[in-house]
């Protein structure tokens, strides 16, 4: 479990919960903490969902997204959660090679995205305009680099939440990926 306590019994709480039962079966861990301020979780997810949006972005897309990003940053939940649905999208082995950063099996396209993410999250202040020319090149325009930017960014912003307040990787979720994507993630709690 994470590092605060219990969350106040609030009616965003309950729905917060409520949603993680019906969605995963069990009340994930990192919605104890979100518990805190459900609007805040409500809120960027939203932005996120608008940016998705925005970007015409696949599921597949996304995967390769917030795996590159998680892995990256060492965020093992995300990289766990998105490194399953990016197997189940693709395959398992696309997606522990998109976690190890080999990235395997992508097209021109979406290894753009990866190099694009882990830029991104790693040292947002170390890009240039000629990586934003190979992103264009591969077919992206310059409203989906700003979505895909945002989305990024915002999602690091999510795992640094998670992260500094000791979320872990809930068993059922670690049981439920495919044996590469565990495999994969070596980092993280």
């Amino acid at each position: 479990m994470a590092f605060l306590g219990d969350a106040p019994e609030t009616a965003d709480a309950r729905a917060l919960y409520d949603d993680d039962r019906s969605s995963y079966g069990y009340v994930m861990d990192l919605s104890h903490l979100w518990a805190h301020h459900p609007p805040a979780h409500q809120q960027l997810f939203a932005l996120l969902e608008e940016l998705v949006e925005a970007g015409g972005l696949t599921l597949r897309q996304r995967g390769i997204l917030v795996a590159a990003c998680a892995s990256t940053i060492g965020d093992s939940y995300c990289a766990l959660a998105w490194g399953g649905k990016l197997a189940t999208v693709a395959d398992p082995d696309l997606a522990a090679a998109v976690l190890t950063g080999t990235d395997d099996g992508l097209s021109p396209a979406e290894r753009a995205l990866a190099t694009w993410a882990r830029a991104v999250a790693r040292d947002p202040n170390a890009t240039t305009a000629d990586d934003v020319e190979e992103l264009r090149a591969a077919g992206w325009t310059d409203r989906q680099i700003f979505a895909i930017t945002t989305f990024v960014a915002l999602r690091a912003a999510f795992s640094a939440v998670n992260d500094a307040l000791g979320a872990v990787p809930d068993p059922e979720l670690r049981a439920g990926v495919p044996l590469q994507v565990r495999d994969a993630v070596t980092w993280g709690r």
